[in-house]
């Protein structure tokens, strides 16, 4: 059977860099334990974020690096 040449290939973006990032906000009137947890939780809100992005990133490259395959795979007309 020979490939079919009709569409270029496609990766699924995976979930996680489609999630909207959540960064922790300080309540009302915060204490130093609030200012201190939020502090934190922030920092790893920014470190899940990133993580997402360069997924995304990552799945795009990957993507286009495929398509560049399939273009020099392609008979040429």
């Amino acid at each position: 059977m020979r490939p079919t040449y009709a569409d270029p290939p496609r990766l699924t973006l995976p979930a996680l860099a489609e999630t909207p990032c959540r960064l922790a906000v300080m309540p009302d009137n915060p204490t130093q334990a609030d200012l201190e947890a939020v502090y934190i939780t922030r920092g790893a809100g920014i470190v899940t974020c990133n993580a997402a992005r360069q997924l995304a990133v990552d799945t795009l490259k990957a993507e286009r690096s495929l398509i560049d395959q399939w273009l020099a795979q392609r008979p040429k007309r």
